[in-house]
């Protein structure tokens, strides 16, 4: 009976015969390719079809406590006025800010920390980097101590920028170290190296944190990289991840990624109204952390239902836990 109607087809129009036969081919391509496991368009689904029945693989955490924070402060954001900035450690450190370091300089002292002495001292990282840099500035900080600290170029030296893009150096690099040789023993990270951008007279691009760095004292480095959540999350703690990723800046070394459990307000088309509710079943609370978006939106149950992040639709290659034995109980609505 096809046959027949194919032949009688053909005879009607050659070119409205090709044309279905090509229909009927691409869509039982997709079918087969969609069963086999690779992406199709959502328009060659089956309405009934889930988007994914392989669980997604969670990967193994190993939690680490880091004694180290540092924030941007409130004030001016320049390098003319300088810049505030906002440490809390859990052990008394020191705070080193190097204004104008090279780039080359700070990447070679990564590599040093990784191959050579470990920079767990203020003294060490300034051999580090060949005291390249236009000026240094210190500060103690005390474990309870949670005032801000102005660190500014002085005016004498007359430095308002630090030439145009693309530059050699970075406007600032803060590095958190232990000051107590004790602390030093007790803790697995001995500094915290952050690279922030501070606007200045030819690049006005608001202050902000480039990318942050944890030392170690067995010589690994760690990035941390910041959670995606709803703007209401609070602060959920969850593991660090340890997967290996490259340098943002020039990828010389092996690298190390730390999730940060920070809350952003990105996204408010989704986040506003949420909470800590899952984006899918919206009754639980969200547990999961997909990657490598670094969404952290669906609970526990949800998140072996699908193979693509809900939000940015990314292909989700793991998952980890924020906390576990999380028991997702309903949330009532008031």
């Amino acid at each position: 009976m096809a046959a027949v109607f194919l032949v009688t087809l053909y005879e009607y129009s050659p070119v409205f015969y090709i044309s279905v036969v090509s229909l009927c081919f691409i869509v039982t391509a997709a079918m087969v390719l969609g069963w086999v496991g690779f992406d199709v368009p959502v328009i060659l689904r089956s309405s009934d079809e889930s988007e994914s029945t392989a669980p997604t693989p969670e990967k193994q955490m190993v939690q680490v406590t880091n004694p180290f924070a540092l924030e941007l402060g409130s004030g001016p954001e320049c390098v003319a006025d300088g810049v505030s900035l906002k440490p809390c450690c859990l052990e008394s450190c020191v705070l080193s800010c190097f204004w104008g370091c090279e780039v080359s300089a700070l990447q070679g002292a990564l590599q040093v920390h990784q191959y050579g002495p470990r920079l767990s001292t203020p003294q060490l990282f300034q051999e580090a980097i060949h005291h390249r840099y236009r000026w240094h500035q210190s500060f103690h900080i005390g474990s309870d101590d949670r005032e801000e600290r102005h660190s500014q170029i002085p005016k004498e030296l007359g430095i308002t920028d630090f030439g145009p893009l693309p530059r050699q150096r970075y406007p600032l690099v803060a590095v958190l170290t232990l000051a107590e040789a004790e602390a030093r023993d007790i803790y697995n990270i001995v500094a915290s190296v952050t690279v922030i951008h501070v606007p200045d007279d030819k690049h006005n691009l608001s202050a902000r944190v480039l990318f942050q760095y944890l030392l170690t004292s067995q010589g690994n480095m760690y990035e941390l990289k910041p959670l995606f959540m709803s703007a209401d999350s609070g602060g959920v703690s969850g593991p660090p991840d340890s997967e290996p990723s490259p340098q943002p800046s020039e990828p010389k070394t092996d690298a190390s990624s730390i999730e940060q459990d920070s809350v952003l307000k990105e996204g408010e088309d989704w986040t506003e109204g949420m909470g800590r509710d899952c984006v899918v079943c919206q009754n639980a609370a969200v547990n999961r952390v997909l990657l490598p978006c670094r969404h952290a939106c669906v609970c526990d149950s949800c998140v072996s239902h699908f193979q693509h992040c809900p939000i940015c639709r990314a292909f989700v290659l793991e998952s980890f836990a924020l906390a576990q034995g999380c028991h997702t109980e309903p949330v009532n609505a008031m």
